[in-house]
């Protein structure tokens, strides 16, 4: 089994991200790396420096509401990302633990994604998004 290492991201639903990259640019420690106002999507911003670095993302809601299916949008805030050393291995072990799998919804098998993580989401008992991540090293 794979542990769960530290919280990598928390993501926000925005109605409006021209305002919200108004606002979060201009927080003191807040470094933009992905997207920005003129993305309609999706933004990220990273806080702090060297091992003690967490990110915020913002997602646009209009985007969202375009691609969730309405079951599965309970209690969406929008979600904590976690890393673990092994994402495959722990989306196993949440897939073959009976009482863990009674209790959640696996939404997909682990991907990986363009920004360099492989995950998985899963719905928690009360509905909330939560995604396990690993980083994908791209160093060769």
């Amino acid at each position: 089994m794979s542990e769960v290492e530290k919280i990598s991201a928390v993501t926000l639903i925005v109605k409006d991200m021209n305002r919200s990259c108004s606002f979060y640019s201009n927080v003191p420690g807040f470094k933009l790396i992905y997207g920005g106002s003129s993305v309609d999507s999706f933004t990220t911003y990273q806080i702090g420096k060297y091992k003690n670095i967490t990110f915020l993302n913002l997602e646009l809601k209009k985007y969202l509401d375009n691609n969730i299916n309405a079951s599965n949008n309970k209690n969406h805030f929008g979600r904590i990302i976690f890393y673990t050393e092994n994402v495959d291995k722990l989306h196993s072990y949440f897939k073959n633990n009976k009482l863990i799998s009674n209790l959640i919804l696996l939404e997909n098998e682990p991907v990986n994604a363009k920004w360099n993580e492989r995950y998985f989401h899963i719905r928690d008992p009360d509905g909330y998004e939560l995604s396990f991540a690993q980083p994908i090293n791209t160093r060769n």
